[in-house]
């Protein structure tokens, strides 16, 4: 055997144990310990090597069967046809070397449509119906042997019991995702924060999590929802058509993508592709590439499967939103409420297209759980994150030199002391004076969801608690010309339009006003619910807890919260200060008119103003705003980008309108 046959055939026996433990990780643990860019690239260097010496391919290599192994706490059920998994491709050459092994396969001068459908991030399950009735949900499995779920599954809600008629489906298989939405991840994984329970790294693995619990309560009790992209099987005639399929799914009343599209050539598919990079975040969900498929069933038929994946599809996958990299160091930031965040300082890595740098830690016990030390290799996400989170370090890469990180027990910024109540996750500073702090509020006093105070943001901010000029949120409405003109990059046209901006926020509504004072749980929809229900300023600061919990979205722990707030002097103090400079401490008296009474829901970028601002239109012109599609919901307003609440809107027949009938409701336009 040649030197480059033995060296081939270690590494081909190092690359099967390597992807076999990754799969053990993956599909059986719910626990990655890499990206799934770094794991896809394991696999296609061992497919190279198999390629090249085919004789030296190893049976229990996993490019010869579909990877993962059925928990064995749950029963084993076959699925009714073998669920495989696709190939995937990374540039724009690769899926044109398959569109020419497709034209090649089916011969000269034949057509061929391709159907494109957002590949989510989630859990692959199949379903089987009997007499149009669910009896079985599955998991994926090996591929032909999954876990029957089925009493999981029955708790997601999008997914029918019953199958309607007009699909013509009764006696069928079906294939979709199960998948956690991006805002129902981080509701969940700030309640098991709190309760001091390990967070979930990404959609995908809660959603796996959730649907493999033994108790169905809790998988209930999670924010899951799903949907559906093949008929596997049907009794009777099978459509002619992949477009076909979807729809007499949809029509079944089957979850089916909005967003899936037909096109009649690669290069369309290309530029579909390259449009919904772009756009990926902003759909309330998670997706890691595109899958292209053969529409035509008997063109599907015709070029069959190789041993391990379709030849009629694939998945072309986005640059990954995982990767490794080094921890440098752990620095302690302190916030508008003084909390003390230990924020990881990265080795730049490119995830998503994106350089990182920081990532979140949360606080001193995650740090402690996750075992992060300074100097480890940590594997990073971006997923819908403003600032990335550090998801585990990885073990088999430390060298020993690594540091414990300690939080500090006294403030960094201002050296008071740093103390960490009995029943919180959070170390927090003692002086509501610290410079962090003051610089913090006022921040988020003058942030666009918040007073909305044009030019003053962060840099203005800092020179004007240096200077000593703001101490607090009143005193912006005392600035003169004369407070501003000797401040750095600040002109007399400069400070003109500063003071004219502070001037317009007097006329902010009070739902502002009670966001903008940084109430501790307290967001722009809970501000929004507490201007709704009292009405005015002081009603609500003499609210009693009982009161309180009378309004929608305010628990046990947001009311306490406000309740504290409104407790202090200081903070009375200040409510009253800004009242004296004429901001509105009483919500407007809601008018007749087509909003009295109605329900909105908002989805998607609007164009002409912030979401915020236009939640503030409907509370003064006497509507309400949704978080979710109800049955309560009178509109959907749809901007740009849209999220998977309009397809519920719509399965739902709510009235969906844009922004400008919007606009023409409220009289903007």
């Amino acid at each position: 055997m040649t030197d480059g046959r033995m060296q081939a055939k270690a590494r081909i026996r190092e690359l099967v144990d390597q992807i076999s433990h990754h799969d053990t990780k993956y599909f059986v643990e719910d626990s990655p310990e890499i990206s799934d860019y770094e794991y896809d690239m394991l696999v296609k260097e061992l497919r190279d090597l198999e390629s090249r010496y085919p004789d030296l391919v190893l049976p229990e290599s996993p490019t010869q069967r579909v990877s993962g192994k059925p928990l064995e706490e749950f029963p084993q059920v076959e699925h009714k046809v073998s669920m495989l998994s696709l190939g995937n491709s990374y540039s724009p050459d690769e899926l044109k070397e398959f569109d020419a092994r497709v034209h090649k396969l089916l011969g000269p001068g034949e057509r061929v449509e391709y159907v494109v459908e957002l590949k989510i991030d989630g859990l692959g399950i199949a379903l089987l119906y009997e007499d149009g009735v669910l009896t079985r949900g599955a998991t994926r499995g090996d591929g032909r042997v999954g876990e029957d779920v089925t009493s999981n599954v029955r708790t997601i809600r999008s997914i029918p019991l019953r199958l309607k008629p007009e699909g013509g489906l009764r006696n069928c298989e079906v294939r979709g995702e199960v998948y956690m939405p991006t805002d129902g991840l981080r509701r969940l994984n700030k309640e098991r924060e709190a309760a001091g329970e390990p967070l979930f790294a990404n959609p995908r693995n809660a959603a796996a999590g959730s649907i493999r619990q033994l108790d169905p309560r809790i998988a209930a009790s999670r924010p899951l929802d799903a949907y559906f992209y093949t008929l596997s099987y049907t009794e009777g005639r099978m459509p002619s058509t992949h477009e076909e399929c979807l729809e007499r799914m949809r029509l079944s009343g089957l979850r089916t993508s909005p967003h899936t599209r037909k096109f009649g050539s690669m290069e369309k598919v290309l530029e579909h592709i390259a449009s919904w990079e772009s756009k990926r975040d902003g759909i309330g969900y998670e997706i890691d590439g595109i899958v292209i498929k053969v529409n035509s069933i008997s063109q599907q038929e015709r070029l069959g499967y190789t041993s391990k994946d379709p030849r009629w599809a694939i998945a072309f996958k986005y640059p990954p939103k995982q990767m490794t990299t080094r921890l440098v160091d752990i620095q302690v930031q302190v916030g508008r409420t003084g909390a003390l965040t230990p924020v990881a300082l990265l080795d730049p890595v490119q995830i998503g297209g994106v350089t990182v740098t920081h990532a979140t830690l949360h606080n001193e016990d995650e740090v402690a759980r996750k075992d992060l030390r300074i100097g480890d290799m940590v594997l990073v996400e971006r997923a819908g994150e403003v600032i990335p989170q550090v998801v585990k370090p990885i073990l088999d890469k430390r060298t020993g030199s690594e540091r414990k990180f300690k939080m500090p027990v006294k403030c960094p910024v201002c050296g008071s002391d740093a103390v960490r109540e009995e029943d919180e996750a959070v170390r927090r500073c003692v002086n509501a004076s610290c410079p962090a702090q003051v610089m913090e509020r006022l921040t988020h006093f003058c942030s666009r969801d918040a007073m909305d105070i044009e030019g003053v943001g962060p840099a203005l901010v800092a020179q004007l608690v240096d200077n000593g000029l703001v101490k607090r949120a009143s005193d912006l409405y005392r600035l003169s010309p004369s407070d501003l003109k000797d401040l750095e990059g600040i002109a007399e046209k400069s400070s003109r339009n500063i003071l004219d901006a502070i001037h317009a926020s007097l006329d902010r509504d009070l739902a502002r006003v009670i966001f903008a004072l940084g109430i501790r749980h307290v967001g722009w929809t809970t501000a929004a619910a507490l201007a709704g229900s009292f009405g005015s300023m002081e009603r609500l600061e003499d609210a009693s807890e009982e009161e309180l919990s009378k309004t929608e979205g305010i628990g046990k722990v947001v009311g306490e919260s406000v309740r504290d707030f409104f407790a202090n002097s200081e903070n009375r103090r200040l409510v009253e200060e800004l009242r004296r400079a004429g901001l509105r401490m009483e919500a407007p008296k809601s008018r007749a008119g087509p909003l009295e009474g109605k329900v909105f829901l908002f989805t998607g970028e609007l164009k002409s103003m912030g979401r915020s601002e236009a939640e503030s239109l409907v509370s003064s012109s006497g509507g309400k705003v949704g978080s979710s599609v109800t049955k309560a919901t009178d509109y959907v307003v749809v901007g740009e980008n849209p999220g998977s609440k309009l397809a519920k809107a719509r399965q739902m027949d709510k009235k969906v309108i844009d922004e400008d009938a919007f606009l023409r409701l409220v009289g903007k336009k």
